[in-house]
């Protein structure tokens, strides 16, 4: 896997973190970028566990069907760290990660963290709640949010982001690619529209426009126009670059592979 910097880290997480705040979830979107950096050193693994969570009743939910990894890891017992294996949950995405963890907060045992009106308070009942052993977590994860300048983030979970006009009506789904949220999806009527220029050129195709249609590495797909942006059917534009677009009925959410 490639080695990321800081920046980049932050920068590849960021759209997945802002999506999932603006979904509801109870989490700043800095406090989460924190955990993440905490709890990974960085690295994206593969199983796209980015908290910890360990496998621990093995209930399973829309977001994890009870796939794990056993691997090494470090606890504190009586004020000591002692190394030790354990049972992480692993996932089929970021998102769906994000998603599992705010369903863990969600409980009665994390109210105080949902409840946090800052940052660095919600770091703080995180430790206070027996999110993690170390007795450092909180200080390390306010730490990294002033290092890193993370509360940046957390203007931007707080935006809206409007449905464009003409699919008004539409549900708004995420489309995951290698496990990140790569754009916004609309879905009417058992149907998915993306931004073509957007997805297209993220995923290296030739976009273009006919004047009533988008053109997809020269191809005209059936095209929906609003705000001067072209929408295409998300498994149209995955044909034309090779990919398959499956759905995931549970997570809500478009899966590219």
């Amino acid at each position: 896997m490639a080695v990321l910097t800081r920046d980049q880290f932050f920068a590849k997480l960021a759209p997945t973190v802002l999506r999932t705040r603006r979904e509801g979830s109870s989490m700043f979107p800095s406090v989460r970028l924190a955990q993440n950096l905490l709890e990974t050193g960085g690295v994206i693994h593969p199983w796209n566990n980015l908290g910890g969570i360990k496998v621990g009743s093995g209930q399973t939910n829309g977001y994890w069907q009870g796939e794990a990894v056993v691997k090494g890891t470090w606890e504190y017992v009586d004020g000591r760290s002692a190394s030790t294996r354990a049972a992480f949950r692993a996932y089929k995405s970021v998102y769906h990660f994000y998603k599992d963890l705010d369903l863990l907060l969600a409980g009665p045992r994390y109210a105080r963290v949902r409840s946090a009106q800052t940052p660095e308070r919600q770091a703080e009942m995180l430790q206070a709640s027996g999110y993690a052993t170390d007795p450092a977590y909180a200080s390390k994860l306010i730490s990294i949010i002033s290092r890193y300048g993370l509360k940046r983030y957390d203007a931007l979970g707080s935006k809206h982001v409007p449905n464009p006009s003409e699919l008004k009506d539409a549900e708004s789904v995420a489309v995951l690619q290698d496990g990140l949220v790569i754009t916004e999806g609309y879905l009417q009527d058992g149907v998915t529209w993306v931004p073509a220029r957007q997805l297209g050129e993220a995923l290296g195709a030739e976009i273009g426009w006919t004047g009533t249609q988008v053109t997809v590495n020269g191809k005209a797909l059936e095209s929906v126009l609003s705000e001067s942006t072209g929408y295409v059917k998300v498994r149209e534009l995955a044909d034309e670059l090779g990919l398959a677009a499956s759905w995931d009925a549970e997570a809500r959410a478009v899966m590219l592979d």
